[in-house]
């Protein structure tokens, strides 16, 4: 059995997630009093769609949870453009967002536009000023370690919070392959930028070795100010085993 002061601390560095696009206000907030209310102990963020974030910052208030508020922008695409992205920054801030999920343009990283991504990150951190920023450089869709290890430089040059793996909404998420190379440049970074392991963090078992990998590279304990791991149902089965 794992000790359960490990799955304590994986349980503080989930981001609880929601992105189920047949989502409605009411289950919503079943969920909500399902596997948040519920939970051994609380995680580190509930990352939901930008229209359900008025609806969870009142459920956070009301039962008195001190955890943040994350949405996702630019997503799942990537493509949208910059107007429309910084739009959807400025209203998910009106709304109550502590914490900004946006995706990389990773086509454009892709085919060569390297300067527009930059430009992307600048326009993107700029209006996340004060705020925690994650870029999701969706490691699943970039081909190469070279254009993963690329990304991840960018994002770490532009500023960001934290380097995320991927939006769970393309075939391939997480690996420990990419998890390894986003390491190896966060490591090597002059300033502290954290990693978010997201996109089929599913077993207790692969969670573990995605922490032991984060701390085995960058030498430091994984607290929720540098690491997190994004899913959905990861929350529960890891109460259920600090219950036994």
């Amino acid at each position: 059995m794992t000790n359960p002061l490990r799955i304590q601390q994986l349980m503080k560095l989930v981001d609880l997630t929601r992105l189920n696009d047949q989502d409605d206000v009411a289950a919503m907030q079943q969920w909500l009093e399902q596997d948040l209310a519920g939970a051994a102990v609380l995680p580190a963020a509930v990352c939901v769609y930008p229209q359900y974030l008025t609806q969870v910052k009142d459920f956070l208030q009301k039962n008195q949870y001190a955890i943040k508020l994350a949405t996702v922008v630019n997503f799942p695409s990537g493509a949208l453009p910059l107007s429309q992205v910084l739009d959807q920054i400025k209203a998910a801030l009106i709304a109550g967002a502590d914490e900004i999920d946006c995706v990389l343009p990773y086509q454009a990283l892709l085919s060569g536009q390297t300067q527009l991504v930059r430009e992307f990150l600048a326009a993107v951190r700029q209006a996340t000023t004060g705020v925690c920023l994650k870029i999701i450089i969706e490691s699943g869709e970039l081909v190469t370690c070279q254009q993963i290890s690329k990304a991840t430089e960018l994002v770490v040059g532009s500023g960001a919070d934290f380097v995320k793996t991927s939006t769970g909404k393309v075939k391939v998420g997480v690996t420990e392959e990419a998890a390894r190379i986003m390491l190896a440049v966060i490591a090597a970074s002059e300033r502290p930028v954290g990693f978010k392991a997201s996109g089929g963090v599913r077993s207790v078992e692969f969670a573990l070795k995605l922490v032991s990998l984060f701390e085995e590279l960058t030498g430091k304990v994984a607290t929720a100010q540098l690491m997190r791991l994004g899913a959905s149902a990861l929350l529960n089965d890891l109460s259920q085993q600090l219950d036994y």
